[in-house]
């Protein structure tokens, strides 16, 4: 399967990542943040706006806080304030999409039957939701909290700005997932953070230094342009998750490391402080995708299939299916009798004896 064209010449696409403190807990409080947030970018001309990982209701923070136990109160009250993909706050937020014109990539938690996953929603500028991905794989403990998606969420999706797709986290540190996304012709990547405010100097892998090249490195690798909207941990997140001086020191406030970068790794906008909140803004130039090409393109000059190949099933993976929808069992080929082959009854009674 060839990769589609991703160097198609296109106009100017003015993108906004945000970087705010989310409503923590707080469905009605966040959806209306979201769309006050969606009103302002649009009247920047912004024509895509992207949010962190689980901007609403907020990253559950308290699972790298304390145990289970001391966790368990918070529960119950982030699945009451977990959003679905087709319920009424997810119009809300797509009619202002609609209202004002405009794409929005939003992290969200994903309430479904019984369980959470850490969705991404795409919608367009006419505020239809074209689709939502899950998280592949929470990271450590989110895996107390979240579910798991399958195949059909690495995505791409065609959209007036290009070729559009999105991952959270430390989804940027799955290789084999970012390929398959390359593979797609991603032309604009949202790449959402939840925060890199947790154990700041004591688990480097966890901080600003190492995912904020994750994010650069994505642009680089897939040649594409990186919006990585980052939130911020604020006095709100202390006051909520934070009772003990101790706990104050495992999640500092600030934390928001939002970035935009080409699809060479320049950066295209100046950062906001970690502990500010805003907007930020840049202008992409499609023609860069083009020249990034002509030097590495993994997924097509610069790839060597004959010696690495990537296995992908995109399926949706349902935990229940009816007979017609469960795959056809080949038909089984029973032998002619003509080619049986003769049994010795005699020698089949002497088997196993002395």
């Amino acid at each position: 399967m060839s990769a589609p064209d991703s160097t198609r010449p296109g106009g100017p696409v003015r993108v906004a990542a945000v970087q705010a403190e989310p409503r923590w807990l707080d469905l009605d409080a966040g959806v209306a943040q979201v769309v006050d947030l969606v009103g302002e970018a649009a009247g920047n001309g912004a024509q895509l706006v992207a949010f962190g990982e689980t901007f609403v209701p907020g990253y559950p923070w308290w699972i790298w806080l304390d145990s289970p136990a001391w966790g368990m109160q918070f529960v119950a009250r982030y699945a009451a304030n977990s959003m679905t993909r087709d319920g009424e706050h997810m119009q809300r937020i797509a009619a202002a999409a609609g209202r004002h014109g405009v794409h929005v990539v939003l992290g969200f938690a994903e309430r479904a039957g019984g369980s959470l996953y850490m969705s991404q929603a795409f919608i367009d500028d006419t505020g239809t939701v074209v689709s939502v991905r899950r998280k592949l794989k929470p990271t450590h403990v989110e895996r107390s909290v979240f579910g798991e998606g399958d195949g059909s969420d690495v995505q791409v999706h065609d959209t007036k700005l290009g070729r559009l797709g999105a991952l959270n986290c430390w989804e940027h540190f799955q290789p084999l997932t970012k390929y398959a996304m390359y593979s797609m012709g991603e032309q604009i990547h949202v790449a959402s953070w939840p925060s890199f405010s947790v154990y700041r100097g004591a688990a480097t892998a966890l901080g600003p230094e190492v995912n904020t090249a994750a994010s650069r490195v994505y642009a680089v690798e897939g040649q594409t342009f990186v919006v990585a909207p980052c939130s911020v941990v604020g006095q709100a997140a202390h006051d909520l998750f934070a009772d003990t001086e101790t706990k104050r020191q495992l999640l500092l406030q600030g934390g928001g490391f939002t970035r935009i970068y080409g699809p060479e790794g320049s950066e295209l906008a100046e950062p906001l402080p970690e502990d500010a909140e805003g907007i930020l803004y840049a202008d992409l130039d499609p023609a860069l995708i083009a020249i990034a090409k002509s030097a590495a393109d993994p997924v097509g000059h610069y790839s060597r299939p004959d010696v690495f190949r990537l296995l992908f099933n995109g399926a949706p993976n349902e935990v229940v299916v009816t007979p017609e929808q469960a795959p056809a069992r080949p038909p089984v080929e029973l032998p002619e009798p003509s080619d049986l082959v003769p049994v010795d009854a005699a020698a089949l009674e002497r088997v196993g004896r002395p």
